[in-house]
C-alpha cells in the first residue's frame, strides 16, 4: 500500500477491516476499480494535482458508508469523511468538496463540476466495459441479500432501465464507455424481449 498517502492507508484498512463479506459487488474491490477509472478520466481530463489530490480520497470515502448501514450508505460516508479528515490537515472547504463529489455519485447522479462528473463515470465506467456482465452478476448476487430481488427476468428488466436512463458525462467516458455500454442494452434487449 506504498503508493497510498496515510489518510487514504487509514481509510482503505478500515474498508478493508469493516466492510460485510456479503458486499460482492460494493466490496472493496469496487472501491480500487473506481479509484483505477477516476485517475484514468481525470488524466485525460486535465485536473489538477490538488483536484486529483481530493478526487482520491472522495472514491475512497464514496463507498465507506457501507460499513455502518446498507441504505443512504453517502450521508454516512460523507460523515466519516467529516469525522476522521481534520485529523490529516483537511480544511472544511475541501471536505465540502469530498462531500459534494460523494453525494453525486448517488442514483439518479447528478454531478456539477467537473471532479463530480468524474466521479459518477468512475463509478459506473464498468458499464461500458468488456467485464460488464462479470460484474453485474455480482450486483445481482448482493441484491439478492440486500433487496430480496431472485428473479432474474426482473434483474434483466431493471438493469435494461438503468442503462436506458444513464449517461456518461465526461468526454472520455463517451468516447471511450458509450459504444460498448449500448452493445451491453441491445443485448439485455433481446434478454428482456416478450418472445424470450
Amino acid at each position: 500500500m506504498n503508493k497510498y498517502s496515510p489518510e487514504e492507508k487509514f481509510i482503505l484498512q478500515k474498508l478493508k477491516n469493516e466492510l460485510p463479506g456479503n458486499l460482492f459487488y460494493h466490496g472493496l474491490h469496487h472501491t480500487l476499480d473506481v479509484l483505477n477509472a477516476a485517475m484514468k478520466i481525470a488524466h485525460e481530463e486535465n485536473l489538477s494535482p490538488d483536484e486529483i489530490r481530493l478526487l482520491r480520497i472522495a472514491v475512497l470515502y464514496h463507498d465507506a458508508g457501507f460499513t455502518m448501514l446498507y441504505k443512504n450508505h453517502e450521508e454516512e460516508g460523507c460523515e466519516m469523511a467529516k469525522k476522521y479528515l481534520p485529523g490529516f490537515r483537511y480544511s472544511n472547504k475541501e471536505i465540502e468538496k469530498v462531500c459534494q463529489m460523494i453525494m453525486a455519485t448517488q442514483i439518479p447522479q447528478s454531478p456539477k463540476t467537473l471532479s463530480e462528473k468524474i466521479i459518477c463515470d468512475a463509478d459506473l465506467d464498468y458499464l461500458g466495459r468488456d467485464d460488464f456482465e462479470k460484474i453485474s452478476n455480482t450486483l445481482f448476487e448482493e441484491m439478492k441479500m440486500y433487496a430480496n430481488l431472485h428473479d432474474e427476468k426482473k434483474w434483466n428488466l431493471i438493469q435494461k432501465k438503468f442503462l436506458e436512463k444513464h449517461q456518461y458525462h465526461t468526454a472520455f467516458s463517451r468516447k471511450n464507455r458509450e459504444h460498448v455500454k449500448q452493445q451491453h442494452l441491445k443485448k439485455i434487449n433481446e434478454l428482456t424481449s416478450p418472445s424470450q
